[in-house]
């Protein structure tokens, strides 16, 4: 009697969930990962993380559910890029525009640190709560550089490289010791263009003048009490109040668990058309995506990239491909191979739409820019246009420390490329005509792609960061808006229905994934996988000093807007 009860008592409970007024929970504390695990560490790395798909789906479908009847956005410490904050901006904007009660609550928006960007993403909702311990960071905008020419002099070592053009400014922390004009022009837009978004979207979310926005902006960071007094926030509530109040007798249940557990609908038919996603995130290589057991970030593998964009053109149900990019660049010849495979999708006939994320730029444009239509957010930074390479030249250093070195050469220029030595004129010389055919063939199919003549091309191009507001004024990205729309334009283009289903590629059956592949076009032959990388969490530095060359299409600097 006992085990039936409780059988029952179960049921009665599921039932009484499925059919429960919702409460909705968004929790930033752990951040959000871009795209799915690319490899078996990323799988484990993530288990706990949240995916922006994910979130983004259960906020567009909560738009349309009776019983939704709030969403909480917990926001923490852990920073979540710009671009990545906008996409989740506009779909709690777009919720909140259904009238549901949007709630952001974060125990500070930066505790004596900066808080501009997640105070951003809290002004989105209707409420904004924040524990009277806690202060809001409202501080503005702020790119610092760098620059390392002298201490590596003082230490015997030199850099020789090159670049193309002014605004290419990756080299620059090396080979000058202060900004240049073309660099601080650049820095200078980015910081304003990212102030006017932000300025335009807290006074828009907070019914608050501009001009009121940015004398708050230059009178921060400010005390809980001082933020309430400033009409910044809407009470100062601890986490028990502010959950207590807006729950009530509803279930609260993760956005993402929401999104996973969709109400039963008809089951799709094997034949159904489908829009393919292919998510491109890290510095792009040749080979496999993956990334070190040891640290250091994910990478995008051509490989694999280039077998994803493959199997989806070649795939009949595929009527349209979204390409989600989140890039700093890198291998030109991998970024080169990615493109042919764009290339080729949109000569099968089937739409290519190129979704970016926080960062698409060097690189991470060259794989956008042959698409049908590139969507970016206001601030994304995108562009750079241009490249460099040349290499540290530490021979001296390694003397300074009683380390010799001896070599054995056949060829003129066997051991050109040894830290060493410097270039000769000779070598130089080729060095030069290498980043003049790149740049060259960049600008070029920047032209063809984007329908623009060369010379305005190059105008954009000379390595300069836009972002992309900037990028749309110059016809470098089509459309503002996020994965979602990219999504709806894929569908809307490929004349599928507004609902019609996504599919991630590439798609493998798990046995395909063990089995040995039969030949390069088999889709297991470029899984990703884990990278025993020596730099580990140093890859980036690693990456600035040119010591494991990711390649000349690098994202001048490493700005992350937080």
């Amino acid at each position: 009697m006992d085990a039936t009860k409780a059988i029952i008592d179960t049921v009665d409970r599921l039932r009484q969930r499925r059919t429960a007024p919702l409460v909705l929970e968004l929790d930033l504390t752990e951040g959000l990962t871009e795209g799915p695990p690319v490899d078996p560490l990323s799988a484990i790395l993530s288990m706990r993380k949240a995916r922006l798909a994910d979130v983004l789906s259960g906020l567009k479908r909560a738009r349309h559910d009776p019983r939704v009847r709030a969403v909480i956005v917990k926001i923490g410490a852990h920073p979540l890029g710009l671009g990545m904050v906008q996409e989740l901006r506009a779909a709690i904007l777009r919720l909140r525009a259904t009238g549901k009660l949007t709630v952001a609550f974060g125990e500070t928006f930066g505790e004596f640190a900066a808080g501009t960007v997640p105070y951003y993403l809290a002004s989105a909702c209707e409420r904004v709560y924040l524990q009277p311990s806690g202060d809001v960071g409202l501080t503005g905008i702020s790119l610092e550089q760098r620059f390392v020419r002298d201490a590596l002099a003082k230490a015997g070592v030199e850099y020789q490289l090159g670049q193309r053009y002014e605004y290419k400014t990756a080299a620059n922390m090396f080979t000058q010791n202060h900004m240049t004009d073309a660099h601080r022009e650049s820095a200078t837009r980015i910081a304003e263009s990212v102030t006017e978004q932000i300025v335009k979207g807290i006074a828009e979310a907070r019914s608050l003048t501009p001009e009121r926005v940015r004398e708050l902006i230059d009178q921060g960071p400010f005390v809980g009490p001082e933020a309430l007094e400033a009409g910044l926030i809407d009470a100062l509530k601890y986490r028990d109040e502010v959950y207590g109040e807006t729950v009530g007798d509803a279930h609260l249940l993760y956005v993402t668990r929401y999104a996973r557990n969709p109400l039963p609908k008809k089951l799709p038919h094997p034949g159904e058309h489908v829009v393919a996603l292919v998510h491109g995130i890290g510095a792009i290589r040749l080979g496999r995506s993956g990334r070190s057991p040891l640290g250091g970030g994910s990478s995008m593998g051509s490989d694999t990239i280039c077998a994803a964009l493959r199997s989806a053109r070649r795939d009949d149900k595929v009527k349209a491909i979204v390409f989600r990019v989140d890039s700093p660049g890198g291998s030109y010849v991998a970024s080169d191979a990615i493109w042919r495979e764009v290339v080729l999708a949109r000569k099968a006939g089937k739409p290519v739409i190129v979704s970016m994320g926080d960062l698409a730029a060097s690189g991470g444009y060259f794989v956008s820019m042959a698409a049908d239509v590139i969507v970016a957010q206001p601030g994304t930074l995108t562009g750079s246009i241009g490249v460099f390479g040349g290499k540290p030249v530490v021979g001296e250093l390694l003397g300074k420390i009683g380390v010799v070195t001896e070599a054995v050469s056949e060829g003129a220029n066997a051991g050109m490329f040894s830290p060493m030595r410097e270039f000769s004129g000779p070598q130089w010389d080729r060095v030069n005509a290498w980043l003049d055919r790149i740049y060259d063939d960049f600008v070029g199919k920047v032209a063809q792609g984007r329908g623009l003549d060369r010379d305005r091309a190059h105008e954009l191009a000379r390595g300069r960061v836009w972002t992309g507001a900037d990028a749309l004024d110059g016809r470098l990205v089509d459309e503002l808006g996020g994965l979602e729309d990219a999504l709806a334009l894929a569908r809307k283009k490929a004349g599928l229905a507004v609902d019609a289903p996504v599919r991630t590629y590439p798609r493998m059956h798990p046995l395909e994934r063990l089995r040995p592949p039969e030949s390069s076009e088999d889709k297991s032959a470029t899984q990703a996988r884990v990278r025993l990388e020596a730099w580990g969490p140093m890859a980036r530095v690693a990456a600035e000093l040119g010591l494991p060359a990711y390649g000349p299409l690098v994202l001048p600097g490493w700005w992350t807007i937080r």
